[in-house]
């Protein structure tokens, strides 16, 4: 069974607000300046991906990823038990 266009649509939407919510976080804020930070730190005209500088910038820039992946999947998982919980509520009330 195809999954519905405005289904797709709705999710897509969803996940573009998860992530302004984010992004509004000082947490990430915080992160994301570190990361910023340590790439700007790094020598100009060098190949940037060798040396300290490079994998500094690299395990902050990983990080930040993780910390968003983990809150991206966090809202889901909340998302989802709301869905859940809506659609019993409704099965129940027919």
């Amino acid at each position: 069974m195809p999954v519905p266009l405005w289904f797709l649509n709705a999710i897509r939407q969803r996940l573009e607000l998860i992530m302004l919510d984010i992004e509004r976080q000082s947490e990430w804020h915080k992160i994301r300046a570190e990361e910023q930070s340590a790439f700007a730190g790094m020598f100009p005209g060098e190949d940037k991906t060798k040396g300290a500088d490079y994998m500094e910038w690299e395990d902050k820039h990983l990080f930040r990823r993780a910390v968003e992946n983990e809150w991206l999947y966090t809202q889901g998982v909340k998302d989802g038990i709301q869905l859940i919980i809506g659609i019993m509520e409704e099965g129940n009330s027919k």
